[in-house]
């Protein structure tokens, strides 16, 4: 998922903003604990993820996939101070990794975890979001947008994680390859939705941003 030379991708790494110390823990504690620790979004990404969410400065934030917190912890980052974050996950295994390090930060009274399939816990959530990241499933993408469109604020965001999905994206796609297809019919969804804006960003397996136009029919 790295398309830059090593080289030119260590020296954007090293001359951008460092990772908190307790995301250094938490990333040491999933590798040794957690299985696929590959799913952490990792040290740059994060700050990106940082620097998004404080350049909005969201009152309120929904995550579609939590794993172990980590980009729940940067996203956080941005949050207003009476502001909310919900983090929807299905694995209820992980559920008590990640309060433990929800609750070592400055925001564990913010961040509100749900456990289950978000397809059914989205419909329940009685509140509109500034800032939606999505990463969780690949074929339930578009499923999600058409979930979480309304109820995202007008001018909000969402963040699309692993959007190039390795490169497959511009390769042939095989019959059994469930996931690629997805990606491939998420992105074109961003792309024609009038409702928002969209622009993809080759950061690490590919991140989109889409905004939510203040005119929100949808044609």
């Amino acid at each position: 998922m790295y398309f830059l030379p090593e080289d030119l991708d260590n020296y954007i790494v090293a001359h951008s903003e460092q990772e908190p110390e307790l995301l250094q823990q938490l990333t040491r504690e999933t590798y040794q604990k957690i299985l696929q620790p590959i799913m952490l979004s990792g040290p740059y990404q994060g700050r990106v993820l940082s620097m998004i969410s404080k350049l909005i400065r969201p009152q309120s934030i929904l995550e579609l996939g939590t794993f172990t917190g980590y980009a729940t912890l940067c996203l956080a980052e941005g949050l207003q101070k009476n502001g909310n974050l919900h983090t929807i996950d299905i694995n209820e295994e992980l559920v008590d990794f990640q309060r433990k390090y929800f609750d070592k930060s400055e925001y564990g009274q913010q961040i509100i975890q749900h456990t289950g399939s978000a397809l059914d816990i989205i419909p329940e959530l009685n509140q509109t979001f500034d800032l939606i990241f999505i990463d969780a499933d690949k074929p339930n993408y578009s499923n999600y947008f058409h979930l979480i469109i309304d109820k995202l604020n007008p001018g909000g965001i969402i963040l699309s994680d692993n959007v190039l999905w390795h490169g497959k994206v511009v390769e042939p796609v095989g019959e059994k390859d469930i996931s690629t297809k997805s990606i491939l019919d998420y992105n074109q969804l961003l792309k024609s939705d009038k409702r928002i804006e969209t622009v993809v960003l080759p950061i690490r397996d590919g991140l989109t941003i889409s905004r939510k136009l203040e005119s929100t029919k949808h044609e």
